[in-house]
Protein backbone atom coordinates (compact mmCIF):
# COMPACT_ATOMS: atom_id res chain seq x y z
CA UNK A 1 0.00 0.00 0.00
CA UNK A 2 1.40 3.31 -0.84
CA UNK A 3 1.59 5.93 1.58
CA UNK A 4 -0.59 9.02 1.35
CA UNK A 5 1.02 11.78 0.03
CA UNK A 6 1.25 15.41 1.99
CA UNK A 7 -1.78 17.27 2.43
CA UNK A 8 -1.83 20.77 0.85
CA UNK A 9 -2.85 23.48 2.88
CA UNK A 10 -3.80 26.92 1.86
CA UNK A 11 -2.95 30.09 3.82
CA UNK A 12 -5.91 32.56 4.50
CA UNK A 13 -4.50 35.89 5.89
CA UNK A 14 -6.85 37.20 9.23
CA UNK A 15 -4.93 39.81 10.09
CA UNK A 16 -2.19 41.83 8.55
CA UNK A 17 0.74 43.77 10.30
CA UNK A 18 -1.95 47.08 10.56
CA UNK A 19 -4.83 45.15 12.04
CA UNK A 20 -2.16 43.41 14.72
CA UNK A 21 -0.98 46.60 15.49
CA UNK A 22 -4.38 48.12 16.66
CA UNK A 23 -4.86 44.98 18.30
CA UNK A 24 -1.65 44.99 20.91
CA UNK A 25 -2.19 48.66 20.81
CA UNK A 26 -5.66 48.00 22.42
CA UNK A 27 -4.35 45.06 24.47
CA UNK A 28 -1.84 47.93 26.18
CA UNK A 29 -4.30 50.38 26.78
CA UNK A 30 -6.80 47.23 28.14
CA UNK A 31 -3.47 46.95 30.68
CA UNK A 32 -3.13 50.38 31.65
CA UNK A 33 -6.45 50.71 32.42
CA UNK A 34 -7.47 47.47 34.13
CA UNK A 35 -4.21 47.96 36.49
CA UNK A 36 -4.41 51.70 36.82
CA UNK A 37 -0.66 52.52 35.03
CA UNK A 38 2.06 50.09 34.86
CA UNK A 39 2.92 50.11 38.70
CA UNK A 40 3.92 46.47 40.20
CA UNK A 41 3.21 44.71 36.33
CA UNK A 42 5.33 42.97 34.67
CA UNK A 43 5.24 41.55 31.17
CA UNK A 44 6.26 37.50 31.04
CA UNK A 45 6.24 36.54 27.63
CA UNK A 46 5.83 32.70 26.38
CA UNK A 47 8.54 31.24 23.92
CA UNK A 48 8.99 31.67 21.50
CA UNK A 49 5.89 34.14 19.90
CA UNK A 50 4.82 35.51 23.35
CA UNK A 51 7.86 37.09 24.06
CA UNK A 52 7.90 39.09 20.40
CA UNK A 53 4.67 39.85 21.44
CA UNK A 54 5.23 40.89 25.04
CA UNK A 55 8.24 43.21 23.89
CA UNK A 56 5.77 44.93 21.36
CA UNK A 57 3.84 45.73 24.11
CA UNK A 58 6.14 46.87 26.48
CA UNK A 59 7.43 49.62 23.81
CA UNK A 60 3.73 50.94 23.13
CA UNK A 61 3.25 50.48 27.25
CA UNK A 62 6.16 53.61 27.20
CA UNK A 63 4.94 55.56 24.66
CA UNK A 64 1.73 55.57 26.11
CA UNK A 65 2.90 56.00 29.74
CA UNK A 66 6.56 57.49 29.38
CA UNK A 67 7.67 54.60 31.61
CA UNK A 68 9.43 51.04 31.30
CA UNK A 69 7.69 48.10 32.50
CA UNK A 70 9.99 45.23 33.45
CA UNK A 71 9.74 42.20 30.97
CA UNK A 72 10.79 38.49 31.14
CA UNK A 73 11.00 35.42 29.22
CA UNK A 74 9.39 32.10 30.21
CA UNK A 75 10.28 29.17 28.50
CA UNK A 76 7.36 26.08 29.28
CA UNK A 77 9.19 22.97 28.32
CA UNK A 78 10.07 21.33 31.21
CA UNK A 79 6.39 21.90 32.87
CA UNK A 80 4.20 20.97 29.63
CA UNK A 81 2.05 17.86 30.00
CA UNK A 82 3.06 15.89 27.55
CA UNK A 83 6.73 15.44 27.63
CA UNK A 84 5.83 11.60 28.09
CA UNK A 85 4.18 10.72 25.39
CA UNK A 86 6.45 12.99 22.86
CA UNK A 87 8.46 10.92 20.23
CA UNK A 88 11.18 13.90 19.67
CA UNK A 89 12.88 15.20 22.50
CA UNK A 90 12.16 19.10 23.53
CA UNK A 91 14.66 21.93 23.12
CA UNK A 92 15.19 23.88 25.90
CA UNK A 93 15.11 26.99 25.55
CA UNK A 94 15.63 30.11 27.90
CA UNK A 95 13.79 31.32 30.86
CA UNK A 96 15.09 35.07 31.99
CA UNK A 97 12.70 36.83 34.31
CA UNK A 98 15.15 39.71 35.72
CA UNK A 99 13.01 41.10 38.47
CA UNK A 100 11.24 39.44 41.58
CA UNK A 101 7.95 38.28 40.62
CA UNK A 102 6.62 37.90 43.97
CA UNK A 103 3.53 40.15 44.94
CA UNK A 104 3.15 41.67 41.45
CA UNK A 105 0.86 41.34 38.38
CA UNK A 106 2.05 39.35 36.27
CA UNK A 107 0.56 39.90 32.38
CA UNK A 108 1.67 36.18 30.84
CA UNK A 109 2.11 36.71 27.06
CA UNK A 110 1.25 34.41 24.51
CA UNK A 111 0.23 34.75 20.48
CA UNK A 112 -2.75 31.72 20.26
CA UNK A 113 -4.54 30.29 22.91
CA UNK A 114 -6.61 26.86 22.13
CA UNK A 115 -6.56 24.31 25.05
CA UNK A 116 -5.21 25.99 27.80
CA UNK A 117 -2.32 23.48 28.85
CA UNK A 118 0.32 25.77 27.32
CA UNK A 119 -1.27 28.50 30.12
CA UNK A 120 -1.36 25.58 32.60
CA UNK A 121 2.67 24.80 32.12
CA UNK A 122 3.34 28.81 32.27
CA UNK A 123 1.72 29.00 35.37
CA UNK A 124 3.27 26.22 37.05
CA UNK A 125 6.80 27.49 35.57
CA UNK A 126 6.02 31.22 37.23
CA UNK A 127 4.72 29.67 40.24
CA UNK A 128 8.18 27.88 40.78
CA UNK A 129 9.87 31.28 40.60
CA UNK A 130 7.47 33.25 43.25
CA UNK A 131 4.13 34.09 44.36
CA UNK A 132 2.89 36.86 42.03
CA UNK A 133 0.13 39.29 43.44
CA UNK A 134 -2.02 37.77 40.42
CA UNK A 135 -1.63 36.54 36.87
CA UNK A 136 -3.29 37.66 33.92
CA UNK A 137 -3.15 36.51 30.26
CA UNK A 138 -2.81 38.77 27.50
CA UNK A 139 -2.98 36.72 23.25
CA UNK A 140 -3.14 38.02 20.14
CA UNK A 141 -5.47 35.28 19.02
CA UNK A 142 -7.84 33.01 21.11
CA UNK A 143 -9.43 30.37 19.12
CA UNK A 144 -11.65 28.42 21.50
CA UNK A 145 -11.52 24.55 22.25
CA UNK A 146 -10.51 24.84 25.89
CA UNK A 147 -9.37 21.99 27.74
CA UNK A 148 -9.10 23.98 30.82
CA UNK A 149 -10.76 25.95 32.77
CA UNK A 150 -8.32 29.45 31.22
CA UNK A 151 -9.66 32.47 29.82
CA UNK A 152 -7.86 35.63 28.58
CA UNK A 153 -8.01 38.75 30.61
CA UNK A 154 -7.17 40.77 27.04
CA UNK A 155 -7.55 39.12 23.61
CA UNK A 156 -6.57 40.86 20.08
CA UNK A 157 -9.10 38.78 18.58
CA UNK A 158 -11.36 35.58 18.63
CA UNK A 159 -11.20 33.39 15.52
CA UNK A 160 -13.56 30.34 16.12
CA UNK A 161 -11.67 27.19 14.34
CA UNK A 162 -12.39 23.62 13.40
CA UNK A 163 -10.05 21.53 15.98
CA UNK A 164 -8.13 20.11 13.18
CA UNK A 165 -7.48 23.63 11.72
CA UNK A 166 -3.93 25.68 12.19
CA UNK A 167 -3.73 29.44 13.41
CA UNK A 168 0.03 30.59 12.96
CA UNK A 169 1.16 34.05 14.08
CA UNK A 170 3.92 35.16 11.60
CA UNK A 171 6.27 37.76 13.13
CA UNK A 172 9.14 40.16 11.98
CA UNK A 173 11.05 38.89 14.24
CA UNK A 174 10.98 35.99 12.93
CA UNK A 175 11.91 36.78 9.43
CA UNK A 176 8.20 36.70 8.40
CA UNK A 177 6.01 39.36 7.04
CA UNK A 178 3.78 40.49 10.18
CA UNK A 179 0.26 38.69 9.93
CA UNK A 180 -2.19 36.02 11.33
CA UNK A 181 -3.03 33.18 8.62
CA UNK A 182 -5.45 30.12 9.05
CA UNK A 183 -4.08 26.83 7.26
CA UNK A 184 -7.06 25.68 4.98
CA UNK A 185 -6.34 21.88 4.62
CA UNK A 186 -7.21 21.64 0.38
CA UNK A 187 -6.40 17.81 0.05
CA UNK A 188 -3.65 16.04 -1.37
CA UNK A 189 -0.59 17.37 -3.22
CA UNK A 190 -0.40 15.86 -6.18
Amino acid sequence: MEPMPPKHHQESVIMDSHEMTRALTRIAHEILERNKGCRDVGLVGIRTGGVYLAQRLKRLIAQIEQTEVVLGELDITLYRDDLSIRKDQPVLKKTDIPFHISDIRIILVDDVLFTGRTIRAAMDGLTDLGRPAEIQLAVLIDRGHRQLPIRANYVGKNIPTAKDENIRVLLEELGEEDRVAKLINVGTAA
